[in-house]
């Protein structure tokens, strides 16, 4: 079943790669400047950098990350990122988030 593509905020957009009640896999699309805003959530994340470049605040550090790195969020952490290089993240969640459904 095909998942609509979601603009989430200027230069950025999701959409849902797959899912189910326990796990969800999602794709986020960046342009230069787009930003992810702070923000927490129960569920754990996965984020996968397929390409672009980011910076992540987790919990109030920053750490840059490219293509092929990756990062866990905790469930209850607040996070955010910002894009400095166009890319797609692809992100993990456990349990699925509903709100994206």
């Amino acid at each position: 079943m095909p998942y609509p593509v979601v603009t989430t905020g200027p230069g950025v957009t999701r959409e849902v790669l797959s899912d189910h009640p326990d796990l969800m896999v999602v794709a986020f699309r960046f342009d230069a400047g787009g930003e992810g805003a702070l923000h927490n959530h129960p569920h754990v994340q996965a984020t996968y950098v397929q390409s672009g470049r980011f910076l992540f605040t987790v919990e109030g550090h920053d750490r840059e990350v490219g293509p092929g790195d990756s990062l866990i969020v905790p469930g209850g952490t607040v996070h955010g990122c910002r894009c400095l290089e166009a890319g797609l993240l692809i992100d993990s969640f456990t349990p699925r988030r509903d709100d994206f459904l």
